[in-house]
């Protein structure tokens, strides 16, 4: 008789259906990207780190039937969206770590038709740090090379992280 162990991911989605997080950011884009908007969650674990839910829609090439394509998602210093985003600072970057190894490095996102959704967990930050950061999605895909921040292009959508009430 085997002596079943549960996996993380039973407790991940546990906590999925449940759709209690911790931390929220209400993404919206910039004025020449206005149809972007979406949500993405944070949930504290039973594993010490952070599952992260993004669900994102009205990216570029929406109306391009078929089309794919990535996008650099970020957690940047400043929650202040305002001015096109130009007040949101850097990456998240508490060790001064270098690129990619930023806490505020987050997988790309993978758009099809303008849509994304993407689940991660992390333990490079907590719940308690991110609050009133933003999260910054960009233009182009992270290149995972170039300092300091992988050459994403400009900041197209940008939400700032709030406890969940």
């Amino acid at each position: 008789m085997t002596n079943y162990q549960p996996t993380p991911r039973i407790a991940f989605t546990d906590l999925l259906l449940r759709d209690n997080p911790d931390a929220v950011a209400w993404v919206r884009g910039s004025t020449q990207t206005s149809t972007l908007n979406g949500m993405v969650k944070f949930y504290h674990t039973i594993y010490g780190g952070v599952l992260v839910e993004a669900q994102i829609f009205g990216l570029p090439n929406v109306d391009l039937p078929g089309s794919s394509n990535f996008y650099a998602m970020h957690i940047h210093e400043s929650g202040d969206c305002s001015d096109h985003f130009e007040h949101t600072g850097s990456h998240y970057n508490p060790t001064d770590a270098p690129h990619p190894d930023h806490a505020g490095d987050m997988p790309p996102l993978l758009s099809s038709q303008g849509y994304a959704y993407s689940v991660f967990y992390d333990k490079r930050f907590t719940i308690p740090e991110i609050i009133g950061k933003s999260v910054i999605i960009h233009e182009k895909p992270d290149d995972f090379t170039s300092q300091p921040a992988g050459n994403a292009g400009e900041k197209i959508g940008c939400g700032e992280i709030k406890r969940a009430v």
